[in-house]
């Protein structure tokens, strides 16, 4: 596979940065957008892109900090949060990176027109914004935030959504929960998948409290089980 850091046209005129991964490939594959956590395009989210690329995927993993603090940050490093508020106003304006990398997708002679988008964290929102009108064709959550404020925007979206959680997520209290479980049952097109004693960041080697091997590879599953359908 080929690792590369790139520039991406914003629709705003500047350029953001963007880690882009092919894989060996005689066909045309999909693609899966990584929507970072607030730490960034870090050495865990370049390790799951690589992953996806190994399975055979092109993983792009766009700065969504340019605006503010950009690039990767360390987990202990200060400027982390306060990069990432007012939250749902940088969520708002992270939408149009999300719609941009796209077009860049579509520059890539291994494309084949069609891609997920995993957020994780922070960018949990955009597993549903992306499919519901950025222009994806699914969403893959795993242990994201703040997304009671976009619970309403699932509604009369057909493309399939996964939404993966623990139950010790301090970012996913118990109301938050509750509404997502009630989903499934009123759209066959999400999943909502809550495990017990898993908590915020499961899916970050990096995090050594919280990372959960078991819950990585569930993940990456129900993501791959996606991709693989876009085929």
């Amino acid at each position: 596979m080929l690792r590369r850091d790139t520039k991406i046209r914003s629709s705003e005129g500047p350029q953001f940065d963007c880690y882009v991964v092919t894989p060996e490939s005689e066909k045309k594959v999909p693609a899966v957008v990584l929507a970072s956590a607030i730490h960034g395009v870090d050495r865990d989210l370049r390790s799951i892109a690589d992953e996806f690329a190994s399975r055979g995927y092109i993983a792009a993993a766009p700065d969504l900090f340019w605006r503010s603090v950009p690039g990767p940050l360390a987990r202990d490093d200060v400027r982390a949060a306060p990069r990432g508020q007012p939250r749902l106003e940088k969520i708002k304006r992270g939408e149009r990176d999300i719609a941009d990398v796209l077009p860049a997708l579509h520059k890539e002679p291994l494309f084949n027109g069609r891609a997920a988008v995993i957020g994780f964290c922070y960018g949990g929102p955009y597993a549903i914004l992306g499919p519901k009108r950025l222009g994806y064709e699914a969403g893959i959550s795993c242990h994201g935030t703040q997304m009671l404020d976009f619970i309403q925007e699932l509604e009369g979206l057909e493309q399939p959504v996964r939404i993966i959680w623990g139950d010790q997520d301090h970012a996913a209290p118990a109301a938050v929960l509750e509404a997502y479980r009630a989903v499934p049952a009123r759209m066959e097109n999400v999943e909502v998948h809550i495990f017990p004693d898993v908590q915020h960041g499961y899916m970050m080697r990096g995090n050594a409290k919280a990372y959960d091997a078991k819950m990585y590879e569930f993940s990456m599953a129900r993501a791959l089980a996606i991709l693989e359908r876009l085929r």
